[in-house]
C-alpha cells in the first residue's frame, strides 16, 4: 500500500467537504477551501510518493470523480431536496388595526414627527401625520386607513 491508504482518504475527506459546501453551506468558503486543501495535499502526496504517473492518475481520477458527481446530482435533481418549495402567503400585522375606524378619536403618547404613536381604545398604535408635528398629549382622529397604515390629524386644529 505505501501510502495511498493516506492520498485516498485526504482525497475523500477533501472531495466530501467541498461537497458539504457546495449543499449545507454555501457561501462560506471555510469548508470548501479546506476540502480543496485536503485534495490538493493527497495529489501532491501521490506525485511526491509514487512519482509523474501515480500523481497524473491521481489528479485525473479526483477530478473525474469530482465531475462526475457534480453531473450526476444535477442529473438526478437531488439539489432540489435541500431546496425550500413552501410559499408564505400570509402577511405581518395582517388584523393590525381590524378594531379602528375612520373618525375615531384617541390620544397622542408621543410626539408625531410626523410618525409617534397614539393610542386608541386603550391599545397603542403607530400613526402617523400629514407631516406636521404633533405634540403628545393631543387629541387626534383618524383621517384615513390603508392597509397597516393610520393616518391622523390634530383634533384641535
Amino acid at each position: 500500500m505505501d501510502g495511498w491508504l493516506a492520498i485516498i482518504v485526504l482525497i475523500l475527506v477533501g472531495l466530501v467537504l467541498i461537497y458539504l459546501e457546495l449543499i449545507f453551506v454555501p457561501g462560506t468558503t471555510i469548508l470548501g477551501l479546506l476540502g480543496l486543501a485536503l485534495t490538493g495535499i493527497g495529489v501532491y502526496m501521490a506525485y511526491e510518493r509514487h512519482g509523474v504517473t501515480s500523481g497524473s492518475v491521481v489528479l485525473v481520477g479526483s477530478l473525474l470523480i469530482t465531475i462526475g458527481a457534480l453531473v450526476w446530482s444535477f442529473r438526478s435533481n437531488a439539489w432540489s431536496k435541500f431546496s425550500l418549495k413552501g410559499r408564505n402567503e400570509s402577511k405581518v400585522n395582517e388584523h393590525y388595526n381590524d378594531d379602528l375606524q375612520v373618525a375615531m378619536r384617541g390620544l397622542a403618547v408621543s410626539d408625531l414627527k410626523p410618525i409617534g404613536k397614539a393610542e386608541f381604545n386603550n391599545k397603542a398604535y403607530e400613526v402617523a401625520s400629514h407631516g406636521h408635528l404633533i405634540e403628545s398629549g393631543t387629541e387626534v382622529e383618524i383621517i384615513r386607513l390603508s392597509g397597516n397604515k393610520i393616518i391622523v390629524e390634530s383634533i384641535n386644529t
